[in-house]
């Protein structure tokens, strides 16, 4: 990453020239001459030296700054903090030596001590504005890394070397084919970056085959890449079918620059790159194109004035009368006092891009910013936290199409090189179901039982329970396909020999993690003498269904009405009791009355009649005899129990109901009396 840190361009081009008088100079002065020069490490020993000479406190102080400043250049945070807490202790009293060890700390992601360096900053310079961002920034970073997004992040071995390795772009509409950016050995000519020691970075192509695995990579042509310029961070139209890249370009002794260039593609070959023409001053570096939206945008980075400070993105737009880009527009909203660069634009219209000005994990970040509506206008600027971002340098991400996966470039722990790509993407979420089927009685596993899937998406699947009642809907068998996917609902149905149908739901809209449903069925028996259901309630003495602010008896019945629905091949018998109170006779008929009550409500719902039979019990099968009633206590566990007692139950008298052939219905009239009377009975 120290490339970055020199030029706009990730591809830095200065020059180092010392002057042939270097040997007359102090140790200090030969040392803040490679300084200055940006030859870090050989400051480093030049400086090393002066402080084993040096007599005054202030130069040694100087000097132990000057050295943690350079492994901070170099992106080597742990000796940075180290020289840096040196200088510090030892009593220089510049902002910059505190907000720098505060920032290698960060850059560690040692969170926590970050913070207390902040705080000193805070403290001891109460002017120095950088402090409280900073102090958010590890507040956050930290939060992130707890909270990690579902994005995986992995290297690419295959793509990677020793060196510089980064901004890749997809070069392909089949999107396996990759153009990236690389200061690996092969490069045009045998000219060394002074600035890097390394080989002039370059193009390079590189093509994934049918299993996934990347070619060896293959350096672009000559009409791309030259023997004395750093070539990279490239962007494709949206055929596929013109490169643009940043060129910086050098001759000896002198810097002249980076911009934008372009190249054709004629088969397998490109055509003699040409400078794309973009209006800024002839000192401002241009370069990391991004390309979209119809291929009538392009953003970039560029230190041209007018900008928000530091680097920041522009954006143009090409005007195809003219055959020009238009005026650069500063990207406001964006842009920060810091360095905002490696642009890049979704097929979507989101605006990708890398920071060290907006609120971050450490070093540059990747942000991303919405379009509003067709507006030439970007905000509401997000952290794509962790792990799409680390305490490292993150940049030059870039997306595989509308899929949300694809590529990005990092120097995070891991990191093969002084740079590397790595891949990123979001995995599925994994949903099972599953449970357990048993008897509601008994509690005996019910094997055998039939499971029914059924998904909102149209999707509808079968199981069997095994010996022990648990059935299981995880990845379908010799597949890498889920029988349960994101933001779908669907209906569970249990049919088991001899067991009314079971039916629960389940839903994974809104899940944002990997769940596993737990979905348990009692099965109620055919078989079993009477069915409780939720209670049925009538005014005293009386048949018609209850309903007021309090009960709706309906609702209750509206339970059995589901349960008919779902099992269509029932006929049940509807058994109303009453308590012991009153009459053998009339409590007798009090309860044949209220059990046709409930029938004649369901028949009016849509249940045929002949599926159901009323039978009214009176109070010849109580569920507390009057001598358990009487036992207890206090009169209203009395007549609570006696309320146990006034119930309606179901059973199941058949299970070979064959349902009539659809057509008009015909819905046959209750046989029940108009008018309502009181009985005596029940008190």
């Amino acid at each position: 990453m120290r490339l970055l840190k020199t030029t706009l361009s990730i591809l830095a081009i200065v020059l180092i020239h010392l002057t042939a008088t270097a040997q007359r100079k102090t140790p200090i002065q030969q040392a803040d001459e490679a300084y200055f020069n940006r030859t870090y490490y050989n400051a480093i020993d030049l400086y090393k030296k002066a402080y084993s000479k040096a007599k005054k406190a202030d130069d040694k102080r100087r000097i132990l700054y000057h050295i943690g400043l350079c492994y901070y250049e170099l992106q080597d945070n742990g000796n940075a903090q180290n020289w840096l807490s040196k200088a510090v202790k030892a009593g220089y009293d510049k902002s910059d030596a505190q907000y720098y060890l505060a920032e290698a700390t960060r850059m560690q992601g040692k969170y926590d001590e970050a913070i207390v360096e902040f705080q000193a900053l805070k403290e001891k310079y109460p002017d120095d504005k950088r402090a409280e961002p900073g102090i958010k920034s590890c507040q956050l970073a930290q939060e992130w890394k707890d909270n990690p997004t579902r994005y995986v992040v992995e290297p690419e071995p295959l793509l990677n070397s020793k060196q510089y390795d980064f901004s890749p772009v997809f070069s392909s509409k089949k999107y396996d084919e990759l153009v990236f950016t690389s200061s690996r050995e092969g490069s045009v000519g045998n000219e060394m970056d002074p600035n890097t020691g390394e080989n002039f970075s370059g193009l390079w192509s590189t093509k994934r085959d049918k299993k996934g695995k990347w070619a060896v990579p293959v350096l672009l042509s000559e009409t791309v890449n030259t023997a004395e310029s750093n070539e990279g961070s490239a962007a494709m139209d949206k055929k596929f079918k013109k490169l643009y890249f940043t060129r910086c370009q050098s001759q000896k002794n002198k810097v002249i620059g980076c911009a934008i260039y372009s190249s054709a593609k004629r088969g397998r070959e490109w055509d003699v790159a040409e400078l794309v023409k973009i209006k800024s001053s002839d000192t401002a570096n241009v370069g990391h194109p991004a390309v979209g939206l119809g291929d009538q945008y392009m953003f970039f980075a560029s230190d041209m004035e007018g900008g928000q400070g530091g680097k920041d993105i522009w954006m143009v737009k090409y005007d195809k009368k003219k055959k020009e880009w238009s005026d650069p527009v500063n990207m406001t909203g964006i842009n920060t006092p810091g360095d905002e660069m490696f642009p890049f634009i979704h097929k979507n219209g989101d605006l990708y891009f890398a920071s060290n000005g907006h609120p971050g994990m450490g070093g540059l970040d990747i942000f991303v910013a919405k379009r509003q509506g067709q507006n030439d206008r970007w905000s509401d600027v997000q952290n794509m936290k962790y792990p799409i971002n680390s305490p490292s340098n993150d940049f030059g991400i870039v997306f595989e199409g509308d899929k949300n996966r694809g590529f990005l470039s990092s120097d995070r722990d891991g990191t093969r090189g002084k740079d590397d790509i790595w891949s990123f993407r979001v995995p599925p979420l994994k949903f099972i179901i599953d449970g357990g089927i048993t008897d509601v009685e008994s509690g005996q596993p019910i094997s055998g039982a039939k499971i029914m899937l059924v998904g909102t998406d149209g999707s509808s699947v079968e199981v069997v329970a095994d010996e022990l009642g648990y059935y299981e809907f995880d990845d379908k068998e010799g597949s890498t396909e889920r029988y349960i996917a994101e933001n779908t609902s669907y209906t569970i149905e249990v049919t088991a020999s001899g067991y009314l149908k079971g039916k629960g739901q389940e839903t994974t809209v809104g899940i944002e993690k990997s769940t596993r449903f737990k979905h348990d069925f009692k099965l109620q028996s055919i078989r079993t003498k009477e069915i409780k259901f939720p209670e049925v309630r009538y005014d005293f003495g009386r048949w018609e269904l209850q309903v007021n602010d309090e009960v709706n008896s309906k609702d209750s019945l509206d339970y059995l009405y589901q349960t008919l629905t779902d099992n269509p091949n029932i006929v049940v018998e509807l058994m109303a009791h009453t308590d012991t109170r009153g009459g053998d006779a009339a409590n007798l008929s009090l309860s044949q009355k209220r059990a046709q009550s409930c029938v004649d409500y369901l028949v009016s719902k849509g249940i045929p009649q002949d599926r159901m039979v009323a039978k009214g019990y009176g109070e010849s099968e109580p569920i507390m005899s009057d001598e358990q009633i009487n036992g207890l206590p206090t009169k209203e566990e009395q007549e609570a129990a006696h309320q146990k007692n006034r119930r309606t139950t179901f059973r199941v008298i058949r299970d070979d109901y064959v349902p009539a052939p659809t057509g008009p219905s015909e819905i046959e009239g209750t046989e029940g009396e108009e008018e309502s009377s009181e009985e005596s009975g029940e008190e």
